[in-house]
C-alpha cells in the first residue's frame, strides 16, 4: 500500500522520511504556511532585537537622570565635604530617601578618593567602590551596563560639585537589569499575540489562494502538470495539423511546427498579431474569427487550407489548419476527368445520332447524301482538333482544350481559339497553366449557362519567355466594383450544392498560381459585353 499524503513512508535509502503531499493544493498551502510562519518569526525577531536595546537605553538614561537630580542637591555635596563616612550620616539618609522614592536599585555617593558615603548595604559604607569612578570624577557623565557588588545593572554616573563648581565626588545610580529584562519578557506575549494574529490571517489567505489554485489546476499534482505540458508540446509539434493559439487581443501565443510551415511563419511569431504576421485577407479573417463557420477554406500562398476555430474560456481561441492542397489538386483533376467523361458521353450520344442518321440515308438508298454527311461530320470535328493541336503545341493543354470544346458544344456554347493564338511546346510548368486555363474556361461556361449566342474565346500568346492568356465570354460580365473582389477566396456566384467544398476557390487559385510565378491575373469588361480575364506569366517558357 502507498503511504497517504503527508505521512511517514519507508524507502530503501531512508528508513523513514516525511513524504510531501502530491496535490498542488496541499503543497501550495504548506509552502505558503511555511512562508507566513517564517515571516512572523522573522518579524518578531526583528522587533525584539531593537526592543532590548531600547529598554537598555531607557534604563541607563533613567539612572543618569536620577544621578543628575541627586548631584544637584547642594546639601549632599556639603555633607561629603564636612562629614565622615557613616551608616547613619546625612549623605546615607539623603541617598536612601532618593533610592526609595525613584525605585532605583542603589544610589551611591562617593568622595574624590572613591570611598562610598552611601550604599543600600550600610556595611559597605566607607569602602572603596567596586567599579572605576575616574571618568565621573574627571567631570564626565557616564551611562553603561556593568556588573557591580549588587549584580548587573544599568548605571548612570555624574560628578558631584560643591557651591563653587569644584568636583568633590560623584554619584552613581543603578537600575536593576532584571527589571529591564522583565520589561522585555513582558512585551513578548503581546508581540506573540500580534504575530499569531498575522500568522492566522496569512494561513486564511494561503488557504483561499490554494483553493483557487486547486480549482484552476483541477487538483492535479505538480508532476502531473509538468507531464501534461511536456505531452502537450510533444503532441502539438508532432501532429500533421497546424495549431495556432490566440489570446483575447488576437496575438499569437502558441504556434506549432506545421502551422509555421503552412502559414509561412518564422520562429518569432509568438506575441505578434495576425494582421502583422499574415496581412489582410481571408486567412487572417478566418483565424481571427471575423468569418465564422466550420471547415472554412482559405488560401495561403500556393496552399489550400481548411480552418476551424474554437473559442477558449479566457477570451482567446485555438485554430486548427489542414492542408488540402493535394486534395484540391486531385479534385481539380477529377473535375477534368469528369469533363472528359462528359465529353465522351456527349460524343457517344452524338455519334449514335449520326449513325442512326447515316443508317437511315443508306436504307433510303441516298448513297451520295450519306457520303457527303460523313465527310461533313468527320471533317468538322477533325478541323477543331487539328486547329487546337496546330496552335497549341503542348499536349496536355491541347487535350484540355479539345475536351472543353466538346463539353462546351454539348452545353450549346461555342468554344474557339483566337486568331492570334500560338503557344510553343516548351512550357516550364504545363500543369499550372492547365489548372489556370481549366478554371477560367469552367467559370466562363458556368457564366454562359442559359444565355443565347453563348461564345467563349481563348487566346494564348508567347512573347519571348512570357505567356499571355486571355479568356473572353459573352455572359453577363462582372460588376465594375467587384473586379478585384472576385479573386478573393470564398467569393462566388454559384450555389454551394453544385460545387461542393471548392466553391469560391477557382479564381483565387488562378491569381495565386500566377503570382507564384511572378505574374498577375486581372478581370475586365470584354468588348461587346461579357467578361475578359487576362493572366500574364513571365518566365513561363524555356
Amino acid at each position: 500500500m502507498s503511504a497517504a499524503p503527508g505521512t511517514l513512508r519507508r524507502t530503501a535509502t531512508h528508513p523513514w522520511r516525511l513524504g510531501l503531499p502530491r496535490r498542488v493544493f496541499s503543497q501550495v498551502l504548506l509552502m505558503q504556511l511555511a512562508v507566513a510562519a517564517g515571516v512572523a518569526v522573522l518579524a518578531t525577531g526583528l522587533f525584539l532585537a531593537p526592543l532590548g536595546s531600547q529598554l537598555d537605553d531607557q534604563a541607563m538614561r533613567r539612572a543618569l537622570a536620577i544621578a543628575q537630580s541627586t548631584a544637584a542637591d547642594p546639601g549632599i555635596a556639603a555633607a561629603v565635604i564636612s562629614a565622615a563616612p557613616a551608616p547613619d550620616g546625612p549623605v546615607q539618609e539623603a541617598a536612601e530617601r532618593i533610592r526609595r522614592a525613584t525605585g532605583a536599585e542603589y544610589v551611591v555617593v562617593l568622595d574624590r578618593q572613591g570611598i562610598r558615603r552611601s550604599h543600600p548595604s550600610p556595611e559597605r559604607i566607607g569602602r572603596h567602590v567596586s567599579t572605576d569612578p575616574a571618568r565621573a570624577l574627571a567631570g564626565e557623565e557616564v551611562m553603561e551596563i556593568d556588573d557591580g557588588t549588587l549584580g548587573r545593572s544599568a548605571r548612570g554616573k555624574v560628578p558631584l560639585r560643591d557651591a563653587d563648581g569644584a568636583i568633590v565626588g560623584a554619584v552613581s545610580v543603578g537600575i536593576a537589569y532584571e527589571g529591564v529584562r522583565d520589561q522585555l519578557v513582558g512585551a513578548i506575549p503581546g508581540l506573540l499575540a500580534y504575530a499569531g494574529g498575522a500568522l492566522a490571517a496569512g494561513a486564511l489567505a494561503a488557504y483561499l489562494i490554494s483553493r483557487r489554485i486547486q480549482r484552476q489546476t483541477r487538483d492535479l499534482a505538480f508532476s502531473d502538470i509538468s507531464g501534461l505540458l511536456a505531452e502537450r508540446e510533444a503532441v502539438l509539434h508532432s501532429i500533421r495539423e497546424g495549431v495556432v493559439a490566440l489570446d483575447r487581443d488576437g496575438r499569437v501565443r502558441l504556434v506549432n511546427d506545421e502551422a509555421q510551415r503552412l502559414l509561412g511563419l518564422g520562429p518569432d511569431a509568438t506575441g505578434r498579431s495576425l494582421d502583422e504576421l499574415l496581412g489582410s485577407g481571408r486567412t487572417t479573417d478566418v483565424l481571427a474569427g471575423r468569418v465564422t463557420g466550420t471547415d472554412l477554406l482559405a488560401v495561403s500562398g500556393p496552399r489550400v487550407l481548411v480552418a476551424n476555430r474554437m473559442p477558449t474560456e479566457d477570451g482567446g481561441a485555438v485554430a486548427t489548419l489542414r492542408d488540402r492542397t493535394e486534395l484540391e489538386r486531385l479534385g481539380r483533376e477529377l473535375d477534368s476527368t469528369r469533363g472528359l467523361i462528359d465529353a465522351l458521353r456527349a460524343q457517344d450520344h452524338e455519334h449514335a445520332n449520326r449513325l442512326h442518321t447515316l443508317l437511315g440515308l443508306l436504307e433510303l438508298g441516298l448513297h451520295e447524301e450519306a457520303t457527303a454527311y460523313i465527310t461533313e461530320v468527320s471533317g468538322g470535328h477533325r478541323a477543331t482538333a487539328e486547329e487546337i493541336t496546330e496552335r497549341v503545341r503542348d499536349p496536355l493543354l491541347a487535350a484540355l482544350l479539345v475536351g472543353k470544346a466538346t463539353v462546351a458544344a454539348e452545353r450549346g456554347v461555342s468554344l474557339r481559339l483566337a486568331e492570334r493564338t500560338l503557344l510553343p511546346a516548351r512550357l516550364v510548368d504545363p500543369g499550372g497553366l492547365v489548372t489556370i486555363v481549366g478554371n477560367l474556361v469552367d467559370n466562363a461556361l458556368d457564366a454562359l449557362a442559359g444565355t443565347a449566342d453563348a461564345r467563349v474565346e481563348v487566346e494564348l500568346l508567347a512573347e519571348d519567355t512570357t505567356v499571355v492568356l486571355r479568356v473572353r465570354d459573352t455572359g453577363p460580365g462582372v460588376p465594375p466594383g467587384r473586379l478585384e473582389e472576385i479573386f478573393t477566396e470564398g467569393w462566388s456566384t454559384k450555389s454551394p450544392q453544385s460545387h461542393g467544398g471548392r466553391r469560391g476557390l477557382g479564381l483565387a487559385m488562378v491569381r495565386r498560381l500566377a503570382e507564384r510565378q511572378g505574374g498577375s491575373a486581372r478581370a475586365a469588361a470584354a468588348d461587346g459585353g461579357g467578361a475578359e480575364f487576362c493572366v500574364v506569366l513571365p518566365e513561363a517558357l524555356r
